[in-house]
Protein backbone atom coordinates (compact mmCIF):
# COMPACT_ATOMS: atom_id res chain seq x y z
CA UNK A 1 0.00 0.00 0.00
CA UNK A 2 1.41 3.37 -1.04
CA UNK A 3 1.56 6.19 1.49
CA UNK A 4 2.54 9.80 0.90
CA UNK A 5 2.94 13.03 2.85
CA UNK A 6 2.34 16.57 1.66
CA UNK A 7 4.77 19.36 2.55
CA UNK A 8 3.67 22.99 2.20
CA UNK A 9 6.56 25.44 2.12
CA UNK A 10 5.76 29.18 2.31
CA UNK A 11 8.89 31.12 1.39
CA UNK A 12 9.66 34.79 0.97
CA UNK A 13 8.58 35.05 -2.66
CA UNK A 14 6.53 31.92 -3.34
CA UNK A 15 4.99 28.81 -1.87
CA UNK A 16 5.38 25.18 -2.89
CA UNK A 17 3.51 21.90 -2.46
CA UNK A 18 5.61 18.73 -2.40
CA UNK A 19 4.24 15.17 -2.43
CA UNK A 20 6.71 12.64 -0.98
CA UNK A 21 6.66 8.83 -1.03
CA UNK A 22 7.11 7.66 2.57
CA UNK A 23 8.83 4.46 1.49
CA UNK A 24 11.98 6.06 0.09
CA UNK A 25 11.61 9.86 0.11
CA UNK A 26 10.99 10.01 -3.63
CA UNK A 27 9.51 13.39 -4.49
CA UNK A 28 6.70 12.97 -6.99
CA UNK A 29 6.21 16.61 -7.77
CA UNK A 30 6.64 20.15 -6.54
CA UNK A 31 4.12 22.76 -7.67
CA UNK A 32 5.06 26.43 -7.17
CA UNK A 33 2.97 29.59 -6.76
CA UNK A 34 4.60 33.02 -6.93
CA UNK A 35 2.90 35.56 -4.70
CA UNK A 36 1.22 38.18 -6.90
CA UNK A 37 1.23 41.13 -4.48
CA UNK A 38 3.97 43.76 -4.49
CA UNK A 39 7.35 42.88 -5.95
CA UNK A 40 7.76 39.08 -5.85
CA UNK A 41 5.22 39.00 -3.05
CA UNK A 42 6.83 41.68 -0.88
CA UNK A 43 4.90 44.88 -0.18
CA UNK A 44 7.16 47.81 0.59
CA UNK A 45 7.12 51.49 1.38
CA UNK A 46 9.18 53.55 -1.10
CA UNK A 47 10.03 55.96 1.72
CA UNK A 48 11.50 53.31 4.02
CA UNK A 49 13.70 50.40 2.89
CA UNK A 50 13.14 48.75 6.28
CA UNK A 51 9.50 47.94 5.44
CA UNK A 52 8.60 44.45 4.13
CA UNK A 53 5.02 43.14 4.34
CA UNK A 54 2.91 40.46 2.65
CA UNK A 55 -0.79 40.08 1.92
CA UNK A 56 -2.33 37.05 3.68
CA UNK A 57 -4.58 36.42 0.69
CA UNK A 58 -1.45 35.39 -1.22
CA UNK A 59 -0.99 32.57 1.30
CA UNK A 60 -4.52 31.29 0.73
CA UNK A 61 -4.19 31.58 -3.04
CA UNK A 62 -1.00 29.56 -2.78
CA UNK A 63 -2.96 26.53 -1.58
CA UNK A 64 -3.90 26.03 -5.23
CA UNK A 65 -0.46 24.42 -5.54
CA UNK A 66 -1.89 21.37 -3.76
CA UNK A 67 -4.28 20.58 -6.60
CA UNK A 68 -1.50 21.36 -9.09
CA UNK A 69 0.81 18.93 -7.30
CA UNK A 70 -1.85 16.21 -7.30
CA UNK A 71 -2.41 16.68 -11.01
CA UNK A 72 1.32 16.47 -11.70
CA UNK A 73 1.67 13.40 -9.48
CA UNK A 74 -0.94 11.59 -11.54
CA UNK A 75 1.08 12.37 -14.65
CA UNK A 76 4.39 11.02 -13.28
CA UNK A 77 2.96 8.01 -11.41
CA UNK A 78 0.01 6.24 -13.02
CA UNK A 79 -2.36 5.03 -10.39
CA UNK A 80 -1.45 7.75 -7.89
CA UNK A 81 -4.37 8.29 -5.53
CA UNK A 82 -4.48 11.46 -3.36
CA UNK A 83 -6.40 9.39 -0.82
CA UNK A 84 -3.03 7.81 0.02
CA UNK A 85 -1.72 11.15 1.38
CA UNK A 86 -1.80 10.56 5.13
CA UNK A 87 -0.36 13.76 6.59
CA UNK A 88 0.38 17.42 5.93
CA UNK A 89 3.22 19.57 7.26
CA UNK A 90 3.55 23.34 6.94
CA UNK A 91 6.53 25.66 7.15
CA UNK A 92 6.60 29.42 6.59
CA UNK A 93 8.96 32.34 7.02
CA UNK A 94 9.30 33.73 10.50
CA UNK A 95 8.88 35.75 12.47
CA UNK A 96 6.00 36.75 10.20
CA UNK A 97 3.14 37.76 12.51
CA UNK A 98 -0.14 39.24 11.38
CA UNK A 99 -2.85 41.14 13.25
CA UNK A 100 -6.12 39.16 13.31
CA UNK A 101 -9.66 39.62 14.62
CA UNK A 102 -11.39 37.40 17.18
CA UNK A 103 -12.16 34.80 14.49
CA UNK A 104 -8.55 34.71 13.33
CA UNK A 105 -9.24 36.60 10.12
CA UNK A 106 -6.26 38.78 9.19
CA UNK A 107 -7.17 42.44 9.30
CA UNK A 108 -5.68 42.85 5.82
CA UNK A 109 -8.52 40.70 4.47
CA UNK A 110 -11.20 43.01 5.87
CA UNK A 111 -12.43 45.80 3.54
CA UNK A 112 -11.54 48.64 5.89
CA UNK A 113 -7.89 47.54 6.01
CA UNK A 114 -7.46 46.19 2.48
CA UNK A 115 -4.72 48.64 1.42
CA UNK A 116 -3.20 49.26 4.85
CA UNK A 117 0.43 48.08 4.94
CA UNK A 118 0.30 47.91 8.73
CA UNK A 119 -2.58 45.41 8.64
CA UNK A 120 -0.60 42.97 6.49
CA UNK A 121 1.65 40.13 7.57
CA UNK A 122 4.89 41.65 8.85
CA UNK A 123 7.46 39.67 6.87
CA UNK A 124 10.52 38.26 8.63
CA UNK A 125 12.86 40.79 7.02
CA UNK A 126 10.85 43.84 8.04
CA UNK A 127 13.25 45.99 10.11
CA UNK A 128 10.98 48.94 10.91
CA UNK A 129 10.98 48.00 14.59
CA UNK A 130 14.72 48.40 15.16
CA UNK A 131 14.18 50.98 17.93
CA UNK A 132 11.70 48.72 19.73
CA UNK A 133 14.08 45.76 19.46
CA UNK A 134 16.81 47.77 21.16
CA UNK A 135 14.40 48.83 23.88
CA UNK A 136 13.24 45.24 24.50
CA UNK A 137 16.81 43.98 24.67
CA UNK A 138 17.82 46.68 27.16
CA UNK A 139 14.80 46.12 29.41
CA UNK A 140 15.33 42.36 29.36
CA UNK A 141 19.01 42.82 30.21
CA UNK A 142 18.02 45.00 33.18
CA UNK A 143 14.97 43.11 34.47
CA UNK A 144 14.83 39.58 33.00
CA UNK A 145 18.30 38.63 31.74
CA UNK A 146 17.26 34.97 31.52
CA UNK A 147 14.87 35.97 28.70
CA UNK A 148 17.93 36.74 26.57
CA UNK A 149 19.78 33.52 27.41
CA UNK A 150 17.98 31.54 24.71
CA UNK A 151 18.16 34.34 22.11
CA UNK A 152 21.89 34.94 22.02
CA UNK A 153 21.82 37.86 24.44
CA UNK A 154 19.92 40.15 22.09
CA UNK A 155 16.55 40.84 20.53
CA UNK A 156 15.98 41.51 16.84
CA UNK A 157 13.65 43.79 14.84
CA UNK A 158 12.89 40.65 12.81
CA UNK A 159 11.16 39.08 15.82
CA UNK A 160 7.64 38.99 17.23
CA UNK A 161 7.54 41.46 20.14
CA UNK A 162 9.51 44.14 18.29
CA UNK A 163 6.96 44.12 15.48
CA UNK A 164 3.94 44.03 17.76
CA UNK A 165 5.25 46.92 19.87
CA UNK A 166 6.07 48.95 16.77
CA UNK A 167 2.56 48.29 15.44
CA UNK A 168 1.14 49.55 18.73
CA UNK A 169 3.12 52.81 18.50
CA UNK A 170 3.17 53.55 14.78
CA UNK A 171 -0.18 52.02 13.72
CA UNK A 172 -2.50 52.34 16.76
CA UNK A 173 -5.65 51.88 14.66
CA UNK A 174 -4.46 48.48 13.48
CA UNK A 175 -3.36 47.45 16.97
CA UNK A 176 -6.67 48.48 18.52
CA UNK A 177 -8.67 46.46 15.98
CA UNK A 178 -6.45 43.39 16.39
CA UNK A 179 -7.79 40.80 18.82
CA UNK A 180 -4.49 38.95 18.63
CA UNK A 181 -1.36 38.42 16.54
CA UNK A 182 -0.65 35.06 14.89
CA UNK A 183 2.50 33.76 13.22
CA UNK A 184 2.04 32.68 9.62
CA UNK A 185 3.34 29.19 10.47
CA UNK A 186 0.56 28.79 13.04
CA UNK A 187 -2.16 30.35 10.91
CA UNK A 188 -1.88 28.12 7.81
CA UNK A 189 -2.39 24.82 9.72
CA UNK A 190 -5.35 26.43 11.51
CA UNK A 191 -6.84 27.50 8.18
CA UNK A 192 -6.59 23.94 6.87
CA UNK A 193 -8.13 22.58 10.06
CA UNK A 194 -11.07 24.95 9.69
CA UNK A 195 -10.65 26.89 12.93
CA UNK A 196 -8.45 30.00 13.08
CA UNK A 197 -9.80 31.23 16.42
CA UNK A 198 -6.69 32.65 18.15
CA UNK A 199 -7.69 31.20 21.53
CA UNK A 200 -7.84 27.66 20.12
CA UNK A 201 -5.30 27.30 17.32
CA UNK A 202 -2.06 25.41 17.98
CA UNK A 203 1.06 27.51 18.44
CA UNK A 204 4.42 26.02 17.48
CA UNK A 205 7.36 26.14 19.86
CA UNK A 206 9.68 26.95 16.96
CA UNK A 207 8.38 30.47 16.31
CA UNK A 208 7.37 30.95 19.94
CA UNK A 209 10.78 30.09 21.35
CA UNK A 210 13.04 31.69 18.76
CA UNK A 211 11.01 34.83 18.08
CA UNK A 212 8.64 35.53 21.02
CA UNK A 213 10.77 34.79 24.14
CA UNK A 214 8.64 31.74 24.96
CA UNK A 215 9.94 29.08 27.33
CA UNK A 216 8.24 26.54 29.55
CA UNK A 217 10.95 27.35 32.12
CA UNK A 218 9.31 30.70 32.88
CA UNK A 219 5.70 29.82 32.20
CA UNK A 220 5.45 30.59 28.50
CA UNK A 221 5.64 34.12 27.11
CA UNK A 222 7.24 37.07 28.95
CA UNK A 223 5.32 37.89 32.09
CA UNK A 224 2.70 40.64 32.25
CA UNK A 225 4.82 42.89 34.49
CA UNK A 226 7.68 42.85 31.99
CA UNK A 227 5.36 43.58 29.07
CA UNK A 228 3.55 46.35 30.95
CA UNK A 229 6.81 48.21 31.47
CA UNK A 230 7.25 48.22 27.69
CA UNK A 231 3.64 49.24 27.06
CA UNK A 232 0.50 48.46 29.11
CA UNK A 233 -1.22 47.43 25.87
CA UNK A 234 1.18 44.49 25.53
CA UNK A 235 0.24 43.22 28.98
CA UNK A 236 -3.42 43.49 27.99
CA UNK A 237 -2.69 41.57 24.77
CA UNK A 238 -0.86 38.72 26.51
CA UNK A 239 -3.99 36.74 27.62
CA UNK A 240 -5.16 36.77 24.00
CA UNK A 241 -1.97 35.07 22.81
CA UNK A 242 -1.03 31.66 24.28
CA UNK A 243 0.41 29.87 27.29
CA UNK A 244 1.58 26.65 25.65
CA UNK A 245 3.40 25.77 22.45
CA UNK A 246 3.95 22.38 20.83
CA UNK A 247 6.64 20.62 18.80
CA UNK A 248 6.00 19.88 15.13
CA UNK A 249 5.75 16.11 15.54
CA UNK A 250 2.32 16.74 17.11
CA UNK A 251 -0.92 17.26 15.18
CA UNK A 252 -2.20 20.83 15.07
CA UNK A 253 -5.55 19.52 13.84
CA UNK A 254 -7.22 17.52 11.10
CA UNK A 255 -8.02 18.60 7.57
CA UNK A 256 -11.52 20.09 7.46
CA UNK A 257 -14.16 18.72 5.12
CA UNK A 258 -14.37 22.06 3.28
CA UNK A 259 -10.66 22.25 2.54
CA UNK A 260 -10.49 18.53 1.77
CA UNK A 261 -13.10 18.97 -0.94
CA UNK A 262 -11.41 22.09 -2.32
CA UNK A 263 -7.95 20.50 -2.43
CA UNK A 264 -8.95 17.01 -3.52
CA UNK A 265 -7.74 15.31 -0.32
CA UNK A 266 -9.33 13.09 2.30
CA UNK A 267 -10.93 14.86 5.28
CA UNK A 268 -9.37 14.16 8.64
CA UNK A 269 -5.75 13.98 7.46
CA UNK A 270 -3.34 14.93 10.25
CA UNK A 271 -1.84 18.41 10.01
CA UNK A 272 1.43 18.85 11.89
CA UNK A 273 2.12 21.87 14.11
CA UNK A 274 3.77 24.49 11.92
CA UNK A 275 7.33 25.76 12.14
CA UNK A 276 9.72 28.22 10.49
CA UNK A 277 11.01 27.16 7.07
CA UNK A 278 14.70 26.93 7.98
CA UNK A 279 14.03 24.66 10.94
CA UNK A 280 12.00 22.23 8.86
CA UNK A 281 14.61 22.55 6.13
CA UNK A 282 17.20 21.33 8.61
CA UNK A 283 15.07 18.25 9.28
CA UNK A 284 14.66 17.66 5.54
CA UNK A 285 18.45 17.80 5.19
CA UNK A 286 18.81 15.06 7.78
CA UNK A 287 20.04 17.11 10.74
CA UNK A 288 21.40 15.27 13.74
CA UNK A 289 23.86 16.11 16.52
CA UNK A 290 27.10 17.48 15.04
CA UNK A 291 25.55 18.36 11.68
CA UNK A 292 25.45 22.01 10.68
CA UNK A 293 22.71 22.51 8.11
CA UNK A 294 23.03 25.65 6.03
CA UNK A 295 19.82 26.68 4.28
CA UNK A 296 21.01 28.93 1.47
CA UNK A 297 18.35 31.07 -0.17
CA UNK A 298 17.46 34.75 -0.01
CA UNK A 299 19.09 34.62 3.40
CA UNK A 300 21.15 31.94 5.13
CA UNK A 301 20.03 30.04 8.20
CA UNK A 302 22.53 27.88 10.08
CA UNK A 303 20.90 25.15 12.16
CA UNK A 304 22.29 22.72 14.74
CA UNK A 305 20.85 20.50 17.49
CA UNK A 306 22.10 19.35 20.87
CA UNK A 307 20.30 16.66 22.94
CA UNK A 308 18.45 18.08 25.92
CA UNK A 309 19.92 15.43 28.21
CA UNK A 310 23.39 16.94 27.74
CA UNK A 311 24.93 20.27 28.67
CA UNK A 312 24.71 23.41 26.57
CA UNK A 313 25.98 26.89 27.29
CA UNK A 314 24.57 30.23 26.21
CA UNK A 315 25.87 31.30 22.80
CA UNK A 316 25.86 35.08 22.36
CA UNK A 317 24.82 36.34 18.95
CA UNK A 318 22.76 33.35 17.83
CA UNK A 319 19.04 33.59 17.07
CA UNK A 320 17.96 31.23 19.79
CA UNK A 321 18.56 28.01 21.67
CA UNK A 322 15.12 26.49 22.00
CA UNK A 323 13.97 23.13 23.35
CA UNK A 324 12.20 21.20 20.58
CA UNK A 325 12.33 23.87 17.89
CA UNK A 326 13.97 21.58 15.31
CA UNK A 327 13.87 18.04 16.71
CA UNK A 328 11.90 16.89 19.74
CA UNK A 329 14.14 16.20 22.74
CA UNK A 330 16.87 18.43 21.32
CA UNK A 331 17.79 22.06 21.69
CA UNK A 332 17.51 23.77 18.33
CA UNK A 333 20.26 26.33 17.67
CA UNK A 334 19.68 28.95 14.97
CA UNK A 335 22.13 31.44 13.50
CA UNK A 336 22.39 32.97 10.05
CA UNK A 337 22.99 35.80 7.63
CA UNK A 338 20.06 38.00 6.52
CA UNK A 339 21.27 38.59 2.94
CA UNK A 340 22.85 35.94 0.73
CA UNK A 341 20.76 35.28 -2.37
CA UNK A 342 19.15 38.68 -1.83
CA UNK A 343 22.61 40.26 -1.86
CA UNK A 344 23.57 38.67 -5.16
CA UNK A 345 20.19 39.47 -6.71
CA UNK A 346 20.46 43.13 -5.67
CA UNK A 347 23.88 43.39 -7.27
CA UNK A 348 22.95 41.68 -10.53
CA UNK A 349 19.60 43.42 -10.84
CA UNK A 350 20.82 46.96 -10.25
CA UNK A 351 24.55 47.18 -10.96
CA UNK A 352 25.64 44.61 -13.55
CA UNK A 353 25.88 45.99 -17.11
CA UNK A 354 23.96 44.43 -19.99
CA UNK A 355 27.17 43.21 -21.66
CA UNK A 356 26.97 40.27 -19.23
CA UNK A 357 23.55 39.29 -20.62
CA UNK A 358 20.03 40.47 -21.36
CA UNK A 359 18.28 38.59 -18.55
CA UNK A 360 19.06 37.97 -14.90
CA UNK A 361 19.76 34.30 -15.59
CA UNK A 362 22.17 35.18 -18.39
CA UNK A 363 23.96 37.69 -16.19
CA UNK A 364 24.31 35.24 -13.31
CA UNK A 365 25.72 32.59 -15.66
CA UNK A 366 28.22 34.98 -17.25
CA UNK A 367 29.35 36.35 -13.89
CA UNK A 368 29.88 32.84 -12.55
CA UNK A 369 31.94 31.78 -15.58
CA UNK A 370 34.17 34.85 -15.35
CA UNK A 371 34.52 34.62 -11.56
CA UNK A 372 35.41 30.92 -11.75
CA UNK A 373 38.41 31.79 -13.91
CA UNK A 374 39.90 33.99 -11.17
CA UNK A 375 42.23 32.87 -8.42
CA UNK A 376 41.42 33.76 -4.79
CA UNK A 377 42.56 37.30 -4.04
CA UNK A 378 43.22 38.14 -7.69
CA UNK A 379 40.50 40.82 -7.76
CA UNK A 380 41.99 42.70 -4.78
CA UNK A 381 38.56 43.17 -3.17
CA UNK A 382 37.10 42.52 0.25
CA UNK A 383 33.46 42.97 1.24
CA UNK A 384 31.26 42.91 4.33
CA UNK A 385 28.01 41.02 3.67
CA UNK A 386 25.81 43.35 5.71
CA UNK A 387 23.50 44.84 3.08
CA UNK A 388 20.55 43.67 5.18
CA UNK A 389 22.27 44.03 8.54
CA UNK A 390 24.11 41.36 10.50
CA UNK A 391 22.12 38.57 12.16
CA UNK A 392 24.91 36.44 13.61
CA UNK A 393 27.09 37.01 15.47
CA UNK A 394 26.68 40.77 15.90
CA UNK A 395 22.86 40.77 15.84
CA UNK A 396 22.70 44.32 14.49
CA UNK A 397 20.14 45.04 11.78
CA UNK A 398 21.42 48.62 11.34
CA UNK A 399 24.79 47.61 9.92
CA UNK A 400 25.30 48.10 6.17
CA UNK A 401 27.37 46.67 3.33
CA UNK A 402 30.93 47.57 2.40
CA UNK A 403 33.34 46.82 -0.46
CA UNK A 404 37.03 47.72 -0.13
CA UNK A 405 39.69 47.69 -2.83
CA UNK A 406 37.81 48.93 -5.90
CA UNK A 407 39.65 50.69 -8.70
CA UNK A 408 38.80 52.04 -12.14
CA UNK A 409 39.66 48.59 -13.48
CA UNK A 410 37.30 46.64 -11.23
CA UNK A 411 34.89 44.41 -13.18
CA UNK A 412 31.39 43.31 -12.21
CA UNK A 413 32.33 39.63 -12.00
CA UNK A 414 35.10 40.51 -9.56
CA UNK A 415 32.63 42.24 -7.27
CA UNK A 416 30.28 39.27 -7.62
CA UNK A 417 33.02 36.91 -6.47
CA UNK A 418 33.94 39.23 -3.60
CA UNK A 419 30.30 39.25 -2.42
CA UNK A 420 30.19 35.44 -2.47
CA UNK A 421 33.44 35.36 -0.52
CA UNK A 422 32.02 37.84 2.00
CA UNK A 423 29.08 35.53 2.72
CA UNK A 424 31.54 32.64 3.05
CA UNK A 425 33.62 34.62 5.57
CA UNK A 426 30.42 35.38 7.46
CA UNK A 427 29.60 31.68 7.47
CA UNK A 428 33.06 30.81 8.82
CA UNK A 429 32.64 33.41 11.57
CA UNK A 430 29.48 31.62 12.69
CA UNK A 431 31.13 28.18 12.59
CA UNK A 432 34.08 29.34 14.69
CA UNK A 433 31.73 31.06 17.14
CA UNK A 434 29.67 27.88 17.58
CA UNK A 435 32.73 25.78 18.27
CA UNK A 436 34.17 28.36 20.67
CA UNK A 437 31.02 27.83 22.74
CA UNK A 438 31.19 24.06 22.81
CA UNK A 439 29.02 23.07 19.83
CA UNK A 440 31.18 20.85 17.62
CA UNK A 441 30.59 21.00 13.87
CA UNK A 442 31.26 17.46 12.59
CA UNK A 443 29.87 17.95 9.08
CA UNK A 444 28.17 20.62 6.98
CA UNK A 445 25.15 19.87 4.82
CA UNK A 446 23.90 22.60 2.51
CA UNK A 447 20.45 22.92 1.00
CA UNK A 448 18.28 25.45 -0.78
CA UNK A 449 18.43 26.93 -4.24
CA UNK A 450 21.96 28.32 -3.98
CA UNK A 451 23.37 25.02 -2.75
CA UNK A 452 21.97 23.07 -5.70
CA UNK A 453 22.40 25.66 -8.45
CA UNK A 454 25.57 27.62 -7.65
CA UNK A 455 28.68 25.38 -7.71
CA UNK A 456 30.94 28.45 -7.57
CA UNK A 457 29.46 29.42 -4.23
CA UNK A 458 29.77 25.87 -2.87
CA UNK A 459 33.42 25.61 -3.88
CA UNK A 460 34.27 28.99 -2.37
CA UNK A 461 32.52 27.98 0.87
CA UNK A 462 34.60 24.78 0.96
CA UNK A 463 37.82 26.69 0.28
CA UNK A 464 37.12 29.46 2.82
CA UNK A 465 36.03 27.14 5.65
CA UNK A 466 38.48 24.34 4.86
CA UNK A 467 35.62 21.85 5.24
CA UNK A 468 33.83 19.59 2.75
CA UNK A 469 30.49 20.97 1.60
CA UNK A 470 27.83 18.29 1.32
CA UNK A 471 24.53 19.01 -0.43
CA UNK A 472 21.13 17.59 0.46
CA UNK A 473 19.63 15.20 -2.07
CA UNK A 474 16.40 17.18 -2.15
CA UNK A 475 16.14 20.55 -3.84
CA UNK A 476 13.17 21.32 -1.57
CA UNK A 477 14.38 20.46 1.91
CA UNK A 478 11.99 22.85 3.67
CA UNK A 479 8.98 21.24 2.02
CA UNK A 480 10.53 17.80 2.58
CA UNK A 481 11.02 18.56 6.27
CA UNK A 482 7.39 19.67 6.46
CA UNK A 483 6.38 16.36 4.83
CA UNK A 484 8.50 14.49 7.41
CA UNK A 485 6.56 16.12 10.24
CA UNK A 486 3.26 15.53 8.44
CA UNK A 487 4.11 11.82 8.26
CA UNK A 488 5.12 11.64 11.94
CA UNK A 489 2.03 13.57 13.07
CA UNK A 490 -0.08 11.07 11.12
CA UNK A 491 1.58 8.12 12.91
CA UNK A 492 3.29 6.79 9.77
CA UNK A 493 6.61 6.75 11.68
CA UNK A 494 7.18 6.42 15.42
CA UNK A 495 9.55 9.39 15.52
CA UNK A 496 11.34 11.97 13.37
CA UNK A 497 14.62 10.04 13.20
CA UNK A 498 12.89 7.04 11.61
CA UNK A 499 11.14 9.29 9.12
CA UNK A 500 14.42 11.04 8.23
CA UNK A 501 16.13 7.68 7.67
CA UNK A 502 13.45 6.74 5.15
CA UNK A 503 12.91 10.09 3.44
CA UNK A 504 16.16 12.12 3.51
CA UNK A 505 19.57 11.77 1.85
CA UNK A 506 22.80 13.44 0.65
CA UNK A 507 24.06 13.86 -2.93
CA UNK A 508 27.02 11.83 -4.05
CA UNK A 509 29.14 14.83 -5.11
CA UNK A 510 30.89 16.65 -2.27
CA UNK A 511 32.74 19.96 -2.73
CA UNK A 512 36.20 19.38 -1.24
CA UNK A 513 38.38 22.32 -0.11
CA UNK A 514 41.42 23.26 -2.21
CA UNK A 515 44.53 23.54 -0.03
CA UNK A 516 46.18 26.32 -2.03
CA UNK A 517 42.99 28.37 -2.16
CA UNK A 518 42.54 27.93 1.58
CA UNK A 519 45.94 29.48 2.29
CA UNK A 520 45.00 32.66 0.40
CA UNK A 521 41.58 32.77 2.01
CA UNK A 522 43.17 32.54 5.45
CA UNK A 523 44.93 35.82 4.66
CA UNK A 524 41.72 37.41 3.37
CA UNK A 525 39.75 36.13 6.35
CA UNK A 526 42.17 37.82 8.73
CA UNK A 527 41.45 41.11 6.93
CA UNK A 528 37.71 40.38 6.98
CA UNK A 529 37.83 39.88 10.75
CA UNK A 530 39.53 43.27 11.13
CA UNK A 531 36.79 44.97 9.12
CA UNK A 532 34.17 42.93 10.99
CA UNK A 533 35.46 44.17 14.33
CA UNK A 534 36.12 47.76 13.28
CA UNK A 535 32.72 48.44 11.70
CA UNK A 536 30.62 46.00 13.72
CA UNK A 537 31.78 46.55 17.31
CA UNK A 538 32.70 49.37 19.66
CA UNK A 539 35.43 47.36 21.40
CA UNK A 540 37.75 46.81 18.44
CA UNK A 541 40.92 48.99 18.30
CA UNK A 542 40.36 51.84 15.87
CA UNK A 543 36.62 51.20 15.86
CA UNK A 544 34.60 52.71 13.00
CA UNK A 545 31.28 51.60 14.47
CA UNK A 546 29.70 55.05 14.19
CA UNK A 547 30.26 55.37 10.45
CA UNK A 548 27.53 53.05 9.20
CA UNK A 549 25.01 54.16 11.81
CA UNK A 550 25.67 57.84 11.08
CA UNK A 551 25.09 57.27 7.37
CA UNK A 552 21.81 55.44 8.05
CA UNK A 553 20.66 58.24 10.36
CA UNK A 554 21.56 60.86 7.77
CA UNK A 555 19.68 58.96 5.07
CA UNK A 556 16.58 58.68 7.24
CA UNK A 557 16.69 62.36 8.11
CA UNK A 558 17.09 63.54 4.53
CA UNK A 559 14.49 61.18 3.09
CA UNK A 560 12.01 61.63 5.89
CA UNK A 561 11.73 57.84 5.99
CA UNK A 562 8.68 56.37 7.65
CA UNK A 563 6.99 53.01 7.70
CA UNK A 564 4.87 51.75 10.58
Amino acid sequence: MKRYALGLDYGTNSCRSLIVDLADGRELTGAVFTYPSGEAGVLSNPHDPNCARQHPQDYLDGLATVTDAIRQARDVEPGFDPADIVGIGVDTTGSTPMPVDADGTPLAMKPEFHDDLDAMAWLWKDHTSHAEASEIRQQAADLRPHYLDQSGGTYSPEWFWSKVLHCRRAAPRVFEHAYSFVECCDWIPAVLAGDTTPDRLARGVCAAGHKAMYSADWGGLPDAEFLEKLDPALAELRPRLYDRAATSDRPAGRLSAAWAEQLGLQPGIAIAVGAIDAHMGAVGAGITEGTLVKILGTSSCDMMVQPTDGEITDIPGVCGIVDGSILPDCYGIEAGQPAVGDLFLWFVKHLVPDRYGATLDEKFAALADAAYAQKPGEHGLLALDWNNGNRSILADARLTGLIVGQSLHTEAHEIYRALIEATAFGALTIIEHMEEHGVRVREIVNCGGLATKNPLLMQIYADVTGRPMKVSRSEQTCALGAAVFGAVAAGAFPNVARAQAAMCGIREHVFEPDTDARKVYDELYDLYRRLHGAFGTTSSPGTLHRVMKALVHLRERQRGEYCA
